[in-house]
């Protein structure tokens, strides 16, 4: 009796596999046929879990930005003065970025050409600017440097954190631990920015 091979993809498995074809390929590059062949499985049995590619992105995308929103909820977000709770995200972003690596890289690449991608898009800028407040009160509260404009201070953090999808690589031999990487970030940024 011949056993029929089963599909042993989970929703999870199938989309980590598919964020990894899309931040090799693109997402505009990156076809269904390409998605079956890395997968090793055939396209019907993608259908079984999903009903179109924009929907892998949708949850790929979606996982990026439950843990970073996810990071503006922890009581150290939330509570104490701006520049601790700014300080605060800055580090947990970090960590979440790296944490959740692949899934971040590919919300950092988007460029709005569907629908899905316009959604990121507008839930980073709310990211964005909910992080944007915090450095507003945290000038306010005069624990920022007057002489750094806070729009710029925001682009340059964000800058600096979101680099590292660039360049850091977990498990290769020297590579920084996440902590060690997330401490480096917060005394960079608010040596600079602290006054």
């Amino acid at each position: 009796m011949t056993m029929a091979k089963r599909d042993t993809y989970t929703p999870d498995s199938l989309l980590a596999v598919a964020v990894e074809v899309f931040n090799e390929r693109g997402y505009d590059g990156t076809s269904m046929e390409h998605l079956s062949r890395a997968a090793g499985i055939s396209k019907s049995s993608i259908y079984h879990h999903v009903r179109s590619k924009e929907e892998l992105l949708h949850r790929a995308i979606s996982r990026a930005l439950d843990g970073l929103f996810g990071v503006l909820q922890e009581p150290g977000a939330i509570t104490g003065r701006a520049i601790e709770r700014l300080e605060h995200v800055a580090r947990r972003e970090t960590e979440v970025l790296m944490e959740e690596l692949p899934y971040v890289t590919l919300l950092l690449r988007v460029r709005g050409n569907t629908d899905t991608e316009r959604w990121a898009m507008e839930r980073r800028r709310e990211f964005d600017g909910e992080v944007t407040e915090l450095l507003k009160q945290a000038a306010a509260d005069g624990d920022l440097r007057a002489d750094v404009d806070v729009r710029l201070a925001t682009r340059l953090l964000f800058g600096m954190i979101n680099s590292i999808v660039e360049w850091y690589r977990p498990g290769r031999g020297g590579a920084a631990s996440s902590e060690e990487v997330a401490d480096a970030v917060v005394r960079t940024a608010f040596a600079g920015l602290r006054t």
